[in-house]
């Protein structure tokens, strides 16, 4: 425990006492705590900082050599000549060493009543690179990083309108971590401002760790397997998003962005979808629904069929399937389980391996093990299969965090399938519609455009159609502007000869 001076006034003092309390009281003897004395015309100065914080060469350049130089010592001369902007005057030592863990120098000269912090903190940042989770073919590359001021940059620089407004917060009692809620005020809802504005003015917690984790801190269900947030690295995505209307929350030293409200089919989509024509992007779109209802389907139907339901089977699939299982001493359902979680184990050791050993390991290690389980027994070749077509269309939901919600849905499906048969399974999907119903996203119905019904936002949301055609924004985020451009009107058709 840090221990805190209750004097109102610490100064004045001699600079040796000050290092010596700041090193032994407040930072508890640290070895990186740095001094310089400097001396002039019979005064001395020091400056104090913590060597690892701060920008050496700001430190030595624009402090201790504008103080070497200055002809006459006080600190009001040196506010003025020492040129970095934010100075602090303090008279108590406490606000003094929380200057220096954010990377400050302290700048005293002995016998004054008071003390100068010169804020220049040592900031390590890795420039834009390629976005590793979202991929694209179409449109741009580059990534978030985890410096707050680059991602603004790439914000600003995609965004360059005056309506852009951005708001800060500082959310953390350990760690304080800077937050900003990112919109266009002309387009933005009001009510959503407010209550993300007031989810975030509540929040008490120790400390962000990263964009995911403040979403699960305001999310509207934290008990749902679902997400609510969109979590994205792409900063075309996040500027997109807000010219829709909706809101965007970047956190200092997270290499994401969030996004709110989002419905659920948002997670389908991808910028990539607007880069192509618009035919082909309706055509990915669909696919990737189609691909999860596949992925939540197919294994618990195929668990159903074989345990309860034989006779929706045609007769010469029966033969084939029976043929296949004649080797296989568990039932469907355990049998399913088993290699639903070896592809489970599969996935997770490919993404946790480095990238090339991953990728090879995941194609030999599925084809192997595929191959082994099927000679020895334990599962059926036409199981394989199935379970490897439900996996590869989970891979096809662009956000992660949905895909890996429906990996796991598929595990209490099978369950119910496999006590139940078909009921099971109608009973399964109920509980998840009903489920999606009733959810939101800040306070946003999280299942529209399907419920409540809208259909002018099917548009945005499920299909994809020409943007000449496409001139309003989606009625769920309720924006204050609906129109992005006027309706044009049809050419008027003339002869060519004429």
């Amino acid at each position: 425990m840090k221990r805190r001076f209750k004097k109102s006034c610490y100064f004045p003092c001699k600079l040796e006492q000050l290092e010596q309390d700041l090193k032994n009281q407040y930072f508890q003897a640290s070895p990186d705590l740095a001094s310089k004395i400097i001396h002039h015309d019979g005064k001395r100065c020091i400056v104090v900082f913590i060597d690892y914080l701060v920008d050496k060469d700001h430190l030595y350049d624009q402090v201790v050599g504008e103080i070497q130089h200055t002809p006459s010592w006080d600190h009001e001369t040196f506010k003025d000549t020492i040129p970095i902007t934010g100075s602090k005057q303090h008279t108590e030592l406490n606000p003094i060493g929380d200057e220096l863990l954010e990377g400050a120098a302290c700048v005293y000269i002995e016998g004054e009543k008071d003390c100068l912090t010169f804020l220049i903190p040592r900031v390590e940042k890795r420039e834009p690179d390629r976005a590793e989770t979202e991929s694209l073919i179409f449109g741009p590359k580059v990534s978030f990083t985890e410096s707050m001021d680059t991602n603004l940059n790439l914000v600003h620089k995609r965004m360059d309108t005056s309506s852009l407004k951005v708001e800060k917060f500082v959310i953390g009692n350990t760690v304080p971590t800077e937050v900003r809620i990112v919109y266009l005020e002309d387009i933005a809802n009001g009510d959503n401002v407010k209550e993300l504005r007031d989810r975030l003015s509540v929040l008490n917690v120790d400390d962000v760790l990263d964009a995911s984790t403040l979403t699960q801190y305001i999310e509207d269900n934290s008990y749902s397997i679902f997400p609510q947030f969109i979590t994205t690295e792409l900063p075309d995505r996040f500027c997109y998003s807000l010219k829709e209307g909706r809101l965007g929350v970047l956190v200092d030293k997270s290499a994401s962005g969030v996004v709110t409200p989002a419905s659920f089919f948002s997670f389908f989509q991808t910028t990539e979808d607007n880069y192509t024509r618009w035919n082909m992007g309706a055509f990915t779109r669909l696919l990737r629904i189609i691909a999860m209802f596949i992925s939540i389907t197919l294994t618990p139907t195929y668990v159903a069929a074989l345990t309860y339901h034989y006779e929706i089977i045609p007769d010469a699939l029966l033969v084939s399937l029976g043929h296949s299982r004649t080797r296989v001493p568990f039932p469907p359902l355990l049998e399913a389980l088993i290699l639903e979680f070896l592809i489970e184990l599969i996935r997770e050791a490919g993404a946790r391996l480095p990238t090339k050993v991953g990728q090879t390991m995941g194609i030999v290690g599925g084809i192997v093990i595929g191959q082994a389980v099927v000679q020895a027994g334990f599962t059926s070749n036409i199981l394989i299969i199935i379970v490897a077509l439900s996996a590869l269309a989970s891979f096809t939901t662009p956000s992660y965090l949905m895909g890996s919600a429906i990996r796991i849905i598929r595990f209490p499906l099978m369950i119910f399938a496999g006590l139940w048969g078909f009921v099971g399974l109608v009973f399964s999907f109920a509980f998840i519609a009903i489920h999606l119903v009733k959810q939101r996203s800040l306070n946003r119905p999280y299942f529209v455009p399907v419920y409540p019904f809208q259909p002018r936002d099917l548009d945005n949301s499920i299909f994809r159609i020409p943007f000449l055609h496409s001139n309003k924004r989606a009625y769920s985020n309720k924006p204050k502007k609906i129109q992005r451009f006027p309706k044009p009107k049809k050419p008027k058709k003339s002869d060519i000869d004429e």
